[in-house]
Order: C-alpha cells, then structure tokens, then sequence
C-alpha cells in the first residue's frame, strides 16, 4: 500500500506516512459461494500483512478444509493463516469479540451481521450483508438483452447471491412483453437437476429455513394479488425437497414482502413503473444498498438512474450479477447492506490504517 511524504508546518522536521497491518483479522464467512467469500476477505487481509482467523459456514467446512490445505500448503509461515470451523453462534461470536483480534470481516446475513458488528465493536469492521437489488427495465431498453440478464440475476445459484435481482422494475410500456419473454426463456432454458449434471442449470437450494422464505415469500405475494406467471413452488420428483421451481411473478407491489425483503431464491418479481423517476424512488425507499441495474438504449438516462441510485454498485444493461473481483464492491453508507469494500486494493486499506513518523530534518 502507498504511503507519502507530507509536508509540515516546520522547516526542520521532515513526515513519513505509511498504511501498517492491523494485526490479527477474523474473517467469518457464509454458506454460498464458499471459497469466493471467505478468499476475498482473508486474501487481502494477508497481503497487507496481517495474520487471519478463518470461520466458515458450519454446512461448508469440508470443502473450506480443501482450500485451507491448499493455503498452508503453498507455504505460508506458520501462524499466518489459521483455520477454525465450528458453529457460528459459538466461534464466530469468540472470534469477533476476542480481544487478540484487531478487525473482523463478515460476509452474510443482515441479522447476523448485526450482531457481528455489535460483539466487534471498537474494532475495524468490513460488513458485506444483504441486498434487494432492483433489476430496472426501462421503455427504451432492449428486451432481449434484459431477458437473459433477469434470468441470470434470478437463477443464478437458484437465485442465492446477495446480488441477485430481488425485484425487477418494468415500465408499463413494456411490462407485458418483457413477463411473456422471462417466462418463456425460463421454460426453455432453465433444468432443474443434479448440480454435477452438465445438462442441469439450477440445482437446489441451500437449506429448509432458505426455501421456506422462497415459499412464504411467494405465497404471500401470491395472496395479496399478484399473478403466478409459471413455477410457484416446490419442485417433485428429486432426491430433496430442497428444489424450488423457477418462478415469475407478475403484479407484485411494493409493499409485498417479496418486494421489501431478499428472497434467496429463484424469482422473478415484476413490479409496474410509469418513469424512471418512480424507478428511482422505488430503488431508494429500500433499506437495502448493495446492488442495482438499469436497462435502456439510451446511456444517459442509464448514468443518470447510476448517480441517483442509493447503491455500492450499479451496472447498466448488465444483470446485477455482474462482478469483477478488483472493483471495490460493497453497501451504500446509511444502508443496511453493509460498510467498507471488498476488492483489490480497496480491501486492503479496509485491512492497513495510517501510521505517521515525523523526525528531524537533516542539517
């Protein structure tokens, strides 16, 4: 990390400012995206010098193990890297509150990141938490583009990604056309099956607390008005009941708990938008801020929506499952989506702080 040379105030001292390892980081990480989440947490804590803690989601150890072997098998000293599985509520808890530890990354729930945040307070956090990302779909924007991007933001690891698209924001103009596009694409190429079956694109979700929210998510939206378009429910005729069929919603309101809450599972819910105006008002009445997108021909309008939009992220004409590792990626301030950033080096200063050294000019 850079550091600098000031200047100051006295002809005869002379500044050096260097960004110095905080000490020791616990990273806790979640049950999706596995090795992704915890990487790009412990990874930049390590380049900047600290040692790390690793907590992983109870249900990933085993495989968090395989990467821990690769870690300290690839030669790092003794004590750098430190590997410790165990439930959440108990080592986690141990790890963000311990004494010995001088910052804590977390990656997960807003609930639990909560309390993270509270056992490490006083230290330096980076919270990356939920989202309710809006997938806007202007009258101006190409639907076939925006059809396979919703796709992508809903089913994607069957739709539980803190960046998924939790609420898609359709003009009137071309709502009907844009539910009758989705619903068909997602007929035609979403497989449910096997998640080592190359043929299968959606497998299952994660746990039964998880799939029981897609269910009274979509049961509720469904019971204050708004239209099943296809799937619905749980899918039959697999090993688990731990399938959710991919699911369009249509007339979903703002006020529907799928619309205010992350769903964590695969569904589209499309709420009518007369302007973007009301597109940006319905993107910022959210208590969420991690990610948005906006479709439209028009760039302008795109950067326009961009700027307003109370989002870390926003992506134009691109699913708002798109990420690139090195861009700082995290809440907006004042959200509850999180603070701090991921990303190259911008999780790295979120890992070193300021030191200043000031000494005598040389005579």
């Amino acid at each position: 990390m850079a550091g600098g040379a000031p200047p100051s105030t006295s002809p005869s001292r002379r500044v050096l400012t260097l960004r110095v390892p905080l000490g020791v980081v616990g990273v806790i990480s979640p049950w999706n995206w596995p090795y992704t989440m915890g990487a790009e947490l412990f990874a930049p804590a390590m380049a900047a010098g600290n040692t790390v803690v690793w907590v992983p989601a109870p249900t990933t150890s085993a495989c968090c193990a395989l990467l821990a072997e690769v870690i300290t098998g690839a030669g790092i000293p003794a004590g750098v890297f430190s590997f410790l599985p165990g439930p959440g509520p108990v080592v986690g808890d141990a790890v963000a509150g311990h004494r010995g530890v001088h910052a804590v990354g977390f990656i997960g729930s807003v609930a639990t990141g909560a309390s993270v945040a509270a056992r490490a307070a006083g230290k330096t956090q980076l919270l990356e938490l939920g989202g309710n990302g809006p997938m806007v779909i202007l009258e101006d924007a190409d639907l076939a583009l925006a059809t396979e991007a919703a796709l992508e933001a809903a089913y994607l690891c069957a739709g539980q990604s803190c960046t998924a698209g939790e609420r898609f924001l359709v003009h009137a103009a071309v709502r009907a056309e844009f539910v009758e596009r989705v619903v068909a694409a997602t007929k035609d190429q979403i497989r449910l099956g096997d998640p080592l079956d190359p043929a299968t694109t959606m497998g299952p979700l994660n746990n039964e607390p998880t799939a029981a929210k897609f269910d009274r998510h979509v049961a509720g939206a469904r019971a204050d008005g708004a239209r099943v378009c296809c799937g619905g429910g749980r899918a039959a005729g697999f090993r688990t009941a731990l399938f959710a069929e991919p699911t369009v919603l249509d007339g979903v309101t703002p006020a529907m708990e799928i619309a205010r809450e992350e769903t964590f599972g695969p569904v589209v819910p499309v709420i009518e938008v007369v302007s973007a105006e009301q597109a940006v008002e319905l993107t910022n009445a959210s208590p969420y801020g991690l990610t948005a997108a906006v479709f439209t021909e028009d760039l302008e309008r795109g950067l326009a929506f961009a700027e307003r939009a109370r989002a870390g992220w926003v992506n134009i004409n691109a699913s708002t499952n798109l990420w690139e590792s090195h861009l700082p990626f995290g809440g907006r301030s004042g959200s509850v989506s999180g603070r701090g950033r991921v990303g190259g080096r911008y999780a790295m200063e979120n890992f070193t702080e300021p030191k200043t050294i000031v000494y005598p000019a040389p005579r």
